[in-house]
């Protein structure tokens, strides 16, 4: 799955970083002028000279060798070569001196038996669904060990029907094809990969009657529209597929039959038939080259301008004249996830926990997804194996991970976590994830009390291309583009960027292994990632392989011993402060710009239902539309009422008091006697569970966190405030009012908590 991320916020610190970049040599990070959050001044100094060291340690070569070694192979769940990749894992690890072991965990992993794409009429056409080796790539002719193209989790299904083209399958083109009459009951919907989670395509093709879905691979979107297909360049070829999960993890993630619980023997298991989490109907994903015939043969309206992809076709709509076939059949297995664990305990505070993670199964050979990040982990670990030879030793315990059957669903961090989670309540301070990993911009998303300290950490990293802190480049990106990706020009030429003290992360959602941690658990996560620069069309596919990675990816790997880097500086900053660098201002912040934007979409929605009833009143959409090709016009909207936001306001300004009151104390905690810093730092660690809700989101009880979740109609996408968010924008107004209260309810605990904090460990306690 995706795990970079894109920084697109603003946050809110007035810091003069000009002057002070221009007073630093342009190739040197940031450094402190002051002791480092959560360490005394003397703290400070020996841990700079460790982190030194550290950094001095990773080394591209063996980040290379490390992912040939893992990505030779198709190394899918339950596979042998995954097996032989665990056992490679351990062996490593132990040899660095970690204790290490497999943990596993058997789990509902279905393959396909039966693949079946067919038109049936106006004429008749067989898809391949298959993806030929790669002329000059070794990898892609190992055809006996890959899984075939598929989305795991589709259901079983034997149908035939009129296609009907959806676009990208989103709500906004659902709405599109009703405003031209078309309705997708009892068809066979296709749509393209692109412009939101694959999931949700299948599940609103369902939830609109369709009887089947499609997912392809535009050229518009990852193939030659882009750039040269391979094997002359990055981009997808016609008969490159992305595989990938169906399954609904914003319900749950992990294994469909054992939500909740650790999927163990002798765990209670649902029959498959009442697992929520798998899709009701047949979905199979395929290539552009099997995808064109279908298309072609489409008829009816042109689809609107923004439906156009690249093929070399006129896009309709359907439904028909094309009649399609879709059947599929799978093996309904139990397969072993194995999970590679590896602890170095801590000398100091060993109950106080920070645990590391990066998947390491593949669809096909993964090699960039996930073993670009896996490779790089493994340096890291590695590194702090040599420190400890030199003398050093983390003061809390670091748990490293290699997660298996994260591709299907998440399930191997899901399955562990679960398992775990009585100790992981207790003890657990913070998860650092990584997935993927290749050239360019930094990008971090997860708790915002932890933004402070990342922050501090990519001063300190240098970029290896341009030479500046990796902190420095980042905010090139966003004064330039807000971001990795293009965006609108910012006021003044975004100017307000130079005086802000941190550059802001992103809020997480799904889509990789922080879910079960931070989710479910509400343990501090974070997500790191370094990419942007390189554009490629492999997702998922069977030409993610080494030999793609050396033709057209980080070939020397200067990104991987950054990652290595940037993500150890991190766990060492808190494995080794006197007290847990958490920052509850920048928490209280963000948490404040929230509501605000609920309090805009209350507003917007209400202008929204205004204008769409004048416009229905006065007939506009009758009298502009065009009489020989017409379109319904849309439905009311109803608007929200007033909504009672004082509750939120509240707990958010008494969440500011006692931010400030622990700001003022925190100075001086580091100085606590060792007995009172233990104290403190166990429960310190327990202040991101406050930010969680017994029952759940309303509808999604798995999902506990307050201000963070996968969105249900965004997958992977972070929704902020999710409770009230959703049922305002879904129209369940009463409900926004309750999850109002709920939310208020949480940062007012997460107050009290923060407060208490600061009364009994401060300044002379």
């Amino acid at each position: 799955m995706r795990g970079l991320i894109a920084v697109l916020v603003i946050s809110t610190f007035s810091f003069n970083f000009a002057a002070q970049e221009q007073a630093r040599p342009s190739n040197q990070p940031d450094s402190p002028s002051a002791p480092l959050l959560g360490f005394t001044a003397a703290d400070t100094a020996t841990e700079l000279t460790w982190e030194k060291r550290f950094r001095a340690i990773p080394d591209a070569k063996r980040v290379h060798a490390n992912m040939v070694q893992l990505a030779g192979h198709p190394h899918n769940l339950g596979s042998e070569a995954q097996r032989k990749n665990a056992e490679w894992l351990v062996a490593q690890y132990k040899h660095w001196g970690w204790d290490a072991h497999i943990e596993q965990f058997d789990v509902l992993y279905p393959t396909p038996k039966t693949r079946v794409l067919e038109m049936v009429g106006p004429t008749k056409f067989t898809a391949t669904l298959d993806e030929p080796p790669l002329p000059g790539d070794p990898y892609t002719r190992e055809k006996q060990t890959q899984l075939p193209s598929f989305n795991i989790y589709s259901a079983d299904g034997d149908v035939t029907g009129p296609l009907v083209y959806a676009n990208y399958g989103m709500p906004a083109d659902y709405e599109e094809l009703e405003r031209n009459g078309i309705s997708v009951s009892g068809a066979i919907v296709i749509a393209r990969y692109g412009g939101g989670w694959r999931g949700l395509k299948p599940k609103l093709a369902h939830e609109h009657g369709a009887v089947g879905c499609i997912i392809y691979s535009d050229p518009a979107d990852d193939g030659y529209v882009q750039g040269d297909v391979l094997p002359k360049g990055p981009m997808r070829p016609p008969y490159g597929v992305q595989r990938g999960s169906v399954a609904d993890t914003t319900i749950y993630p992990g294994d469909p039959l054992t939500p909740g619980i650790g999927s163990v023997p002798g765990a209670p298991r649902l029959k498959i038939s009442e697992a929520v989490t798998l899709m009701k109907i047949p979905v199979l994903p395929i290539g552009y080259g099997d995808a064109q015939p279908l298309l072609a043969a489409l008829d009816g309206r042109v689809v609107p301008a923004g439906w156009r992809g690249g093929l070399p076709l006129t896009y309709h709509f359907g439904p028909g004249p094309a009649k399609v076939h879709l059947k599929l059949e799978s093996n309904w297995d139990t397969k072993p996830v194995l999970d590679v664990i590896a602890t170095m305990k801590g000398a100091e505070e060993p109950d106080v926990w920070i645990v590391r993670g990066n998947h390491y199964d593949g669809w096909v050979n993964g090699a960039d997804d996930p073993i670009s990040g896996q490779s790089a982990l493994l340096e890291e670990a590695r590194a702090f194996g040599e420190l400890a030879k030199q003398g050093w030793r983390p003061k809390r315990t670091l748990i490293y991970t290699a997660w298996d059957g994260e591709e299907p669903g998440l399930i191997g961090s899901t399955e562990w976590a679960e398992t775990h989670a009585g100790d992981l309540l207790k003890h657990a301070a913070l998860y650092v994830n990584t997935d993927e990993n290749g050239r360019g911009f930094f990008g971090a998303g997860g708790s915002h009390s932890l933004e402070l300290l990342v922050n501090d950490v990519v001063r300190d990293i240098v970029d290896p291309e341009t030479k500046v802190s990796v902190w420095r480049r980042q905010q090139a990106a966003l004064l330039l583009h807000g971001g990795r990706r293009p965006a609108p020009a910012r006021p003044n030429g975004g100017n307000e960027l130079l005086t802000r003290a941190t550059l802001p992360i992103e809020a997480i959602g799904s889509g990789s292994d922080f879910a079960a941690f931070i989710d479910h658990l509400g343990i501090a996560s974070l997500n790191l990632g370094f990419g942007g620069e390189d554009r490629s069309g492999t997702y998922h596919s069977a030409y993610d392989t080494p030999w793609f990675e050396d033709q057209f990816g980080d070939k020397e790997e200067v990104y991987g011993p950054v990652l290595a880097q940037t993500a150890g500086t991190l766990v060492m900053r808190v494995a080794d402060a006197d007290v847990l660098p958490y920052d509850f201002k920048i928490l209280t912040e963000t948490v404040k710009g929230y509501d605000t934007e609920l309090k805009g979409l209350v507003k917007s929605l209400q202008d929204d239902a205004e204008t769409r009833k004048r416009n229905l009143d006065l007939n506009l959409y009758a009298l502009t539309d065009d009489p020989k090709n017409p379109v319904h016009a849309p439905g009311q909207l109803v608007p929200p009422p007033a909504m009672n936001f004082a509750a939120l306001d509240d707990s958010i300004a008494a969440l500011g008091k006692a931010a400030e009151h622990f700001n003022q104390a925190e100075a001086q905690m580091p100085a606590l006697s060792p007995e009172r810093r233990k104290a403190l730092n166990a429960e310190l660690l327990l202040a991101e569970r406050k930010l969680t809700s017994d029952q759940g989101l309303p509808r999604r009880p798995w999902v506990k966190h307050v201000l963070y979740a996968p969105g249900t109609y965004t997958g992977y996408g972070a929704k902020t405030i999710p409770g009230v968010r959703e049922a305002l924008e879904q129209g369940r107004f009463e409900e926004a009012q309750e999850q109002i209260a709920v939310v208020a309810k949480a940062l007012e605990a997460e107050a009290a908590f923060v407060e208490q904090i600061a009364t009994e460990f401060g300044a002379g306690k």
